[in-house]
């Protein structure tokens, strides 16, 4: 093909963006899930968990290969989707309701910083740009973004189903659901199918006005809870699995799942993947797809320690709660049929953040360069060009409930500095050559380090994050004693209870499944 005519598509190719871009203002279905792992999808590398629909999602626009949630545990991440900020920024880094300065009571070095506990009043949110431009707003499923005062109908969502302050489904996956925002349905009604099918019906009552929906799913945070039927379809999945002595690895301060063989998470799987399954089909049935923004994501990486220890994130080391890739890389795609192509890809870092000026950039609507200010809109990616490159951050001051340590971390093209509170040590890595963050290099690229760790610092200091302090009260005996017996007697209680789930006689806790809905 000529020089000439390669420039003529390619000027055609972003004509076309625009025209499509301006024609009509394009809906926006925001689809986020709870603790998702980057490998729990059958895309993204398992060959346990069976996620087509999730899979058709993500070939059908682009799909970012070094997507990033905005902190390792979801509140902080939730509330950057929001407003288009750092963590360290908007002030919310923990998970609202954490312990945080005396409070905390577990016999660790520091104190964790405080936090703000609830969304500012003073961040404009997407849902509020989006709304002031004309658009519906509907919020379906986790919120934990505050409570009263502080629930999406209070931030810019006309409607909302489901979102309080909870972080987890009190009720479980099941009717009754103990939600004062969500009626229960009939008893064993599936949580995650009916958050998608009131999301369905808000879509077919606003097909002649453009609307921006938030399909935030409880799933799949524990508890973790499926059907007897699907608990057995993946029990006999697991069954044909290599035997394995052992399914945990000690890494520096608690147990990690090592291998995805968890019977009851996969029925969690593929329930997820069917309800978003069922909202596509109601952008299908309303003949709106081409015309809809589709995002996909998670916000923080699944559990493989601490929790359900539910899942395994390997090659990637780390899962929620921990500060390394395992903690934060993501799903992460945009699906606009009538712009994006399908099956494209980037290997661009991208973060929670950028979704806001995207959001706002691909629907023709004026960007808040002041309120998104840590964002970048994706969408000279989306048209197959590039952006400049950009130092990312992460701020965690706190101990998560899954053995991370506080920390805040750089990453800057291939390289990534994680900064420790407890004795001010830096580990280095470079992810090109490096994804598992196996071989620390702060020693052999002490220039390299020392580079990183003053741009971090003087970005900290810009911010005015809040850093965790040394705790008077901490006794090393003490938490010396708890990582022994957690590193021993609860490894070993771990093995048995996840080898015994493969058994065909396994029966669960009560709050495991509803046993009303189980056929004996």
């Amino acid at each position: 093909m000529s020089r000439l005519l390669i420039a003529f598509f390619s000027v055609f190719a972003v004509t076309s963006f625009v025209v499509a871009a301006e024609t009509k203002h394009p809906n926006v279905l925001f689809i986020l899930v709870d603790d998702l792992g980057v490998n729990d999808l059958s895309i993204e590398g398992s060959s346990f968990y069976h996620t087509p629909r999730i899979d058709q999602l993500a070939r059908g626009g682009m799909r970012f290969t070094q997507g990033y949630a905005n902190c390792r545990v979801c509140s902080p991440s939730r509330a950057s989707i929001q407003t288009g900020k750092f963590t360290a920024r908007h002030g919310i880094t923990d998970w609202i309701g954490a312990a945080s300065g005396t409070d905390w009571k577990r016999d660790d070095r520091l104190l964790p910083a405080e936090y703000l506990h609830r969304l500012p009043d003073s961040d404009t949110t997407i849902a509020e740009a989006m709304r002031d431009a004309g658009y519906r707003t509907f919020f379906a499923g986790k919120w934990h973004l505050g409570g009263d005062g502080s629930l999406p109908t209070d931030h810019g969502y006309e409607i909302n189903v489901g979102g309080y302050s909870s972080g987890g489904p009190k009720g479980g996956y099941f009717s009754p659901y103990n939600n004062p925002k969500l009626t229960d349905g009939p008893k064993g009604e599936s949580l995650p199918l009916r958050l998608a099918d009131e999301t369905a019906k808000f879509i077919s009552a606003n097909q002649d006005q453009p609307f921006f929906a938030m399909l935030s799913f409880y799933s799949v945070h524990s508890p973790v809870q499926t059907s007897k039927e699907l608990w057995k379809k993946y029990r006999d999945a697991a069954a044909e699995l290599p035997k394995r002595q052992t399914r945990f690895k000690i890494d520096r301060t608690m147990p990690v799942r090592q291998v995805q063989d968890h019977p009851v998470y996969a029925g969690m799987m593929e329930s997820l993947d069917n309800a978003v399954g069922h909202v596509l089909e109601a952008l299908d049935e309303a003949d709106l797809s081409d015309s809809t923004i589709v995002v996909f994501t998670g916000d923080n990486g699944g559990v493989s320690s601490g929790d359900a220890y539910s899942t395994s994130n390997l090659p990637l080391r780390g899962g929620k709660g921990r500060q390394w890739e395992g903690g934060v890389r993501e799903p992460y795609y945009i699906r606009y049929p009538s712009v994006i192509p399908r099956e494209s890809s980037s290997d661009t870092p991208v973060t929670g953040a950028d979704f806001y000026p995207t959001i706002l950039d691909l629907c023709g609507i004026d960007p808040l360069p002041t309120q998104h200010i840590d964002g970048k809109s994706l969408v000279p990616l989306l048209q197959g060009e590039s952006i400049d490159p950009r130092p990312l951050y992460w701020h965690y001051p706190h101990y998560g409930n899954q053995g991370g340590e506080p920390s805040s971390v750089i990453r800057y093209a291939e390289w990534k500095l994680i900064h420790y509170y407890e004795d001010g040590r830096d580990e280095l890595y470079n992810l090109g050559m490096d994804p598992s963050e196996t071989n620390d290099l702060s020693l052999t690229h002490p220039a390299t380090t020392q580079r990183l760790a003053s741009q971090l610092d003087e970005w900290l200091k810009s911010v005015g994050a809040q850093l965790p302090q040394p705790d008077p009260r901490y006794d090393p005996v003490k938490s010396e004693a708890k990582f022994t017996r957690l590193q021993t007697i609860g490894k070993a209680k771990l093995e048995r209870d996840h080898a015994a789930m493969l058994r065909p006689d396994w029966k669960p806790n009560a709050d495991w499944w509803d046993s009303m809905v189980s056929k004996d």
